[in-house]
């Protein structure tokens, strides 16, 4: 065997071939990624063009058909979804970020062995069930149960304006547990084990050699949560995508409006993009109603990316 044969065949030979082989694979990946991302623009823009380009007195009745002549122009019709989307989500990110937050430091520091391994498979179960699984607990067991507890807000926490919910006005006699506030509750019991999940894995992570202090709060206040804080802000962000994003538990309990109201306890004032275009797609015009509902899809696509741009900004300066 010649010395060229040899030095082919050499460990450090094989160990550059296989790097530029995993480099060019995670290019690859790199890259298709970033394809998808561009052809899912791509399609929304292009089936929203009849809305952007086409004849504006067709989408103009079309839009007020969808509304009940209360939005004249695309406008007017996507802003109440943008604010109701927004509210809904934000709303189930702060019930659930502090929540999911002690659950995950009860996993990974407090809890027996025995016991956080158990709750660990409880809470990755949770993480799978469908959405439709929550939206129909949500409608069936949440909504009836829990009118006592928005009965008392609103007689205690009117005063307040975001909880005036008054049993004698008729927006609320029908359904008063049908409203914003309900489904925050729902979306936030469904973020809260992707947030847990994610913030257990990066406090487990914390150097032992960083988690020596006299008391465990002092361990978790000057270790674990400035060494999972970039890790938080990741799992928050992924939590508060998920909500906005959800459709089907808000189409199955939200009594849906088209306001920028934010009274959290009064029925038929806000509604989400995503559950407005499944309520809307099925009965819509393939030729001007369906871009219209697409061109709000395509300003969901927009908001999402902002989101996860501005949480990567700030993974960034909490990483630094």
């Amino acid at each position: 065997m010649s010395s060229q044969d040899k030095a082919a065949d050499s460990p450090a030979s094989t160990g550059k071939t296989g790097d530029v082989v995993f480099k060019t694979i995670a290019y690859a990946a790199g890259i298709l990624i970033l394809v998808a991302l561009a052809a899912v623009f791509l399609f929304l823009l292009f089936q929203a063009w009849p809305l952007i380009g086409g004849d504006q007195a067709a989408n103009t009745a079309t839009i007020e058909s969808f509304t009940g002549n209360r939005a004249h122009n695309f406008w007017q019709y996507v802003g109440p979804l943008v604010f109701g989307t927004v509210l809904v989500s934000a709303l189930s990110l702060i019930i659930a970020f502090f929540i999911s937050i002690g659950i995950a430091l009860f996993i990974s520091h407090y809890a027996p062995k025995k016991l956080a391994t158990a709750l660990s498979y409880v809470v990755d179960l949770l993480a799978a069930i469908p959405s439709v699984i929550y939206g129909l607990w949500g409608g069936l067991i949440l909504v009836p149960a829990i009118q006592p507890v928005w009965n008392w807000f609103a007689k205690y926490l009117r005063w307040t304006y975001i909880f005036d919910g008054s049993l004698n006005d008729p927006s609320v006699a029908d359904s008063p547990s049908r409203t914003v506030a309900t489904v925050a509750v729902v979306l936030a019991v469904m973020i809260l084990p992707i947030i847990t999940s994610v913030s257990r894995d990066i406090f487990m992570q914390t150097p032992r050699l960083q988690e020596e202090a006299a008391t465990k709060w002092e361990m978790i206040k000057l270790a674990v949560l400035p060494f999972g804080k970039s890790g938080i802000v990741s799992a928050s962000m992924l939590g508060l995508g998920r909500a906005l994003g959800e459709t089907m538990a808000v189409l199955m309990i939200l009594s849906p409006g088209l306001t920028y109201s934010i009274k959290l306890l009064r029925a038929s004032q806000n509604q989400t993009i995503a559950a407005n275009i499944a309520a809307q797609y099925p009965e819509a015009d393939p030729n001007i109603g369906v871009p219209v509902l697409i061109g709000t899809g395509l300003v969901l696509f927009v908001i999402t990316f902002l989101v996860n741009f501005v949480a990567r900004k700030i993974t960034e300066k909490a990483s630094a």
